[in-house]
């Protein structure tokens, strides 16, 4: 079955640090550039990084560049998502998308 599987989530304090791992089954991550996006109730959907499939070249949206890193695990298959510095603006359901499929989500809340 071609699914992934985000995970990770949770509630952090402001400046605090989370990694979110997107997980495949039923086909290999490597060959398909890897994005994750975030969204919160009543906004569209942002895209916050991208990896691509063979270089590994990363992008980032503005409000995340330098606290945001994406990385791969072809072995794993997984791509994860580690976020420093953490802000209350950062709370959101985050996405991974992949050969035009999404996960189900995972939460981020950024709260004292």
């Amino acid at each position: 079955q071609v699914q992934l599987v985000e995970s990770g989530g949770g509630l952090v304090q402001p400046g605090g640090s989370l990694r979110l791992s997107c997980a495949a089954s039923g086909f290999p991550l490597s060959n398909y550039p890897v994005s994750w996006y975030r969204q919160t109730a009543g906004k569209e959907r942002e895209l916050v990084a991208t990896i691509t499939s063979v270089a590994g070249m990363k992008n980032y949206a503005d409000s995340v560049k330098g606290r945001f890193t994406i990385s791969r695990d072809n072995v794993k298959n997984t791509v994860y998502l580690e976020m420093n510095s953490l802000k209350a603006e950062d709370t959101a359901v985050y996405y991974c998308n992949a050969r035009l499929r999404w996960g189900q989500g995972t939460q981020v809340t950024v709260s004292s």
